[in-house]
């Protein structure tokens, strides 16, 4: 049986602001080195020091989302990754959300945490970043997200200082038993260009948290860092 999307009427109201949509590799998350289209929503209300998407904050165009799903017909993937900006900041994200879901993709979610998540799809992977205290915005971060958790979800704390491990560390502690048990993983990522690879490696080894695995931003690897559209 085929899954392709039949685009179902629309009005004015079925929009999103995009900023971006391309096909690349994943560079994060336990799907990591995998083909994936991404859609990157315009905007976001965060102001984290080490952003690398600010480009994002307000660039975009008002797409339909029958167009953004025909768009992403074109690729020859079934991964999709949602991400922004802050892409929950858009009510119309959770209709194309459910709605690639119908056609049959894989769809994941990037989420700063600083918003409920409750209300997602139950069949999206939610990756919810946890701000760790140098982002700036660890006072946003929405603890009550933490029980939503479940078999899917990913948890990730982007660490730049010993003051970011130590409290990522606590954080995970204090979530065993409970969401830190349930999830699919928890990714410790160093802050690229402040914290090396090599220094949180070695924090990991020597600590060996319980869940926690090390990721790199794998695109920042293969291409430019600061190149846009991969």
């Amino acid at each position: 049986m085929s899954t392709e999307l039949k685009a179902p009427p629309q009005t004015a109201a079925d929009t999103l602001t995009i900023n971006e949509i391309f096909y690349s590799i994943q560079g994060e998350s336990t799907y990591a080195g995998q083909p994936c289209i991404f859609v990157r929503l315009t905007g976001c209300d965060l102001r984290c020091t080490y952003c690398d998407t600010e480009y994002a904050f307000y660039e975009g165009k008002r797409r339909a989302i029958n167009d953004i799903i025909a768009e992403v017909e074109t690729h020859p993937c079934k991964l999709v990754e949602i991400t922004g900006g802050e892409p929950l900041l858009q009510k119309r994200v959770h209709t194309l959300m459910s709605r690639l879901c119908d056609a049959g993709y894989t769809v994941l979610i990037e989420t700063s945490g600083a918003h409920d998540i409750g209300s997602i799809d139950s069949r999206v992977h939610r990756i919810m970043d946890l701000k760790c205290p140098d982002s700036g915005e660890c006072a946003r971060n929405r603890m009550e997200n933490l029980p939503l958790l479940g078999v899917r979800d990913e948890v990730k704390f982007v660490i730049g200082t010993d003051e970011d491990y130590a409290w990522a560390k606590a954080q995970v502690l204090a979530g065993i038993p409970g969401w830190a048990d349930r999830v699919n993983a928890i990714l410790f990522s160093p802050v690229f260009g402040k914290m090396t690879p090599l220094d949180l490696a070695t924090r990991i080894m020597t600590d060996a948290i319980p869940r926690v695995r090390m990721q790199i931003q794998m695109h920042k690897i293969i291409w430019e860092p600061n190149q846009r559209g991969v």
